[in-house]
């Protein structure tokens, strides 16, 4: 192999744009948390081999550096467990692509590839009341064109229980506002697309506002003031202003943010009985796992089942069969 095929950059690249990009084409928010995490490899390999990035060979990223990277995430950097392990997955993603093309390192590679990612505890998510979320979704002033915007971005959010970069990515075209139905098309990770109904009040709410849109320049459903796609910053500016602004003392001891409203829309589904399968493909989740946290998370479902139970001490009576057939079965 020739010292050009050897040179880190070149490999980087051929994975970005080849792999990634051309073959997978996986979304915007993959692409920076790769970039993000091979921008503190290199530069924690600078600082480790006294090599610039350009004149790196691969053979230079060893497994004890890979080791050495993630540990220093976790003790210079202070990330988390689940930082750490996102870092080791887009590493381990660019080594399995790398034995394709480049046998001769499929042994550095396993050494890299058989790094475990770490055990982290499982929090338990976080929603927002039925109250909580009410006050939020009034807490704008709509008598300014920010305030109206936010409001219908608020309440369309809880709605759709879509993420930021679904929300942030939203044209109006993009909502079916007429016939006999109101939905939105959201595409999520992996370009997976999914329609979710709207209620009467936010169909009202998002006809207004496109109204007042109808003259815009962006096709944006939830524009910035300059009429750019809003940020991930952007947006929990405004849930944090919203928040500020609310009627409600038991929403500002609660960390507020968009994923937050994502969960209570998670959450409230179940408490009114939707069931788990469908709430997974409202959220567009990948397998109904990630869904069952919600009814980890629901203390009134659990409290529900506890009244079922017998109290301690009482007499428990036993179960007698009220028919002839059944009352034979249980004698064999």
């Amino acid at each position: 192999m020739s010292t050009r095929a050897t040179l880190i950059g070149p490999l980087l690249q051929g994975f970005f744009v080849e792999h990634l990009l051309q073959h997978k084409r996986v979304s915007p928010q993959t692409i920076s948390s790769y970039r993000d995490t091979f921008r503190l490899l290199l530069q924690h390999a600078h600082k480790k081999l006294k090599t610039e990035p350009a004149a790196t060979q691969i053979g230079a990223w060893d497994a004890p550096l890979i080791l050495s990277f993630l540990d220093s995430l976790e003790n210079d950097r202070h990330n988390s467990i689940r930082s750490r392990n996102i870092r080791l997955a887009a590493i381990r993603s660019f080594f399995r692509w790398l034995t394709l093309g480049h046998p001769e390192l499929v042994g550095m590679a396993t050494r890299i590839l058989a790094i475990p990612v770490k055990r982290t505890d499982r929090r338990l998510i976080h929603s927002l009341t039925r109250e909580e979320i009410d006050a939020l979704l009034a807490a704008p002033d709509q008598s300014h064109w920010r305030g109206r915007r936010d409001a219908a971005l608020l309440l369309t959010l809880y709605n759709t229980g879509a993420r930021v970069s679904e929300i942030t990515a939203l044209h109006r075209e993009h909502i079916a506002l007429g016939g006999a139905s109101t939905v939105v098309h959201l595409i999520g990770k992996g370009r997976k697309h999914r329609d979710i109904p709207l209620w009467p009040r936010t169909a009202q709410v998002l006809k207004a506002w496109f109204r007042e849109q109808s003259n815009a320049d962006t096709p944006l459903a939830f524009p910035s003031a300059r009429g750019q796609r809003l940020s991930r910053n952007g947006v929990d500016y405004i849930l944090k202003q919203a928040a500020a602004r609310a009627d409600c003392p038991s929403l500002k001891a609660k960390r507020i943010h968009p994923h937050a409203i994502r969960h209570t829309t998670g959450s409230h589904l179940l408490q009114s009985g939707v069931d788990i399968s469908v709430i997974a493909l409202w959220l567009g989740h990948e397998s109904v796992q990630t869904t069952h946290v919600y009814v980890e998370a629901d203390l009134a479902a659990k409290q529900r089942a506890l009244s079922k139970l017998e109290p301690v001490g009482t007499n428990v009576r036993r179960y007698r069969p009220r028919d002839q057939v059944l009352a034979f079965l249980a004698t064999l």
